[in-house]
């Protein structure tokens, strides 16, 4: 059994609150890492079309023998395939290539503003909902201007927001909307890439638990409320990004890690990405 905690989503479904992610892992590794997470215990997987790995991830989450049902599978919208009809075609490739019936989270990978086709998508992504073969449906990278329009003209609230998310950069305007209106704040790149493990405030929390510092990180996720899908091909890394159930942060570690956000975002802007348009 997964002893990973679960948050329930604005339509009383349970999503695990430490996921796998899959991004930057070849297809043909994928099988590998994702049996491995799954047998370690992770009942999340989180993939995309845009990775190229949803054939392999399909066929980690087949050789793992769990039952379907156990199992959170989310997969993402590429840009180029925004727009109402497109959409739903795409959707059924990615379905074709995961080998399933049906996913437990869609997500419009980016807004693309320049595009301005986002609302149609979500349309088709509650066709999509509707017919039961995406349980779940939301969006990735989306900014609160995004989002207010999004709800303005569609009539289901996005269960989730997959945002970049990580102790230097902690987006807390973007998470308080969020929870205004009861959208799950998913986190990738939840170790900011690695880049903020050798800081001195996370070496030192990690040492007084005597944790690594991606525990630490981890851990401070979970206990903010995130979703976290940590990413490795390592299977003694997939199995320590998974052991953060056995100690807490206290108040003086969440304060020090609140003040490391200092606004560093790694990845592209919402308000100006348009790759695939």
């Amino acid at each position: 059994m997964s002893q990973v905690p679960s948050i329930t989503l604005n339509n009383g479904l349970e999503m695990p609150q430490l996921g796998f992610g899959v991004w930057q892992v070849p297809d043909d590794e994928a099988t590998t890492a994702v049996a491995t997470a799954i047998e370690s215990g992770y009942r999340s997987i989180d993939t995309a079309a845009i990775y190229g790995n949803e054939v392999g991830t399909g066929k980690g989450v087949a050789a793992s023998g769990v039952p379907r049902e156990e199992l959170f599978i989310t997969t993402k919208l590429w840009n180029a395939d925004q727009g109402f009809d497109s959409t739903l075609r795409a959707f059924d490739a990615s379905l074709d290539k995961l080998g399933l019936e049906y996913v437990d989270l869609y997500l419009i990978h980016w807004p693309l503003p320049v595009k301005d086709a986002y609302v149609d998508t979500y349309k088709a992504l509650e066709k999509i909902h509707a017919d039961g073969r995406a349980k779940s449906i939301g969006v990735s990278n989306f900014l609160p201007s995004h989002l207010e329009r999004l709800m303005g003209e569609t009539s289901v609230v996005p269960a989730v927001n997959q945002i970049e998310l990580h102790p230097q950069f902690q987006q807390a305007e973007l998470r308080a909307f969020h929870a205004r209106h009861g959208i799950v704040t998913e986190a990738w790149s939840p170790l900011g890439q690695g880049k903020g493990l050798g800081v001195p405030t996370v070496a030192a929390i990690a040492h007084k638990h005597g944790r690594t510092p991606a525990q630490v990180v981890l851990r401070w996720h979970l206990q903010t409320g995130h979703v976290a899908i940590p990413k490795s091909v390592t299977p003694s890394r997939i199995v320590e990004n998974l052991d953060v159930f056995g100690f807490e942060l206290d108040a003086d570690d969440l304060a020090a890690f609140a003040a490391l956000d200092d606004n560093l975002r790694i990845g592209a802007d919402p308000a100006v990405f348009d790759a695939g348009a």
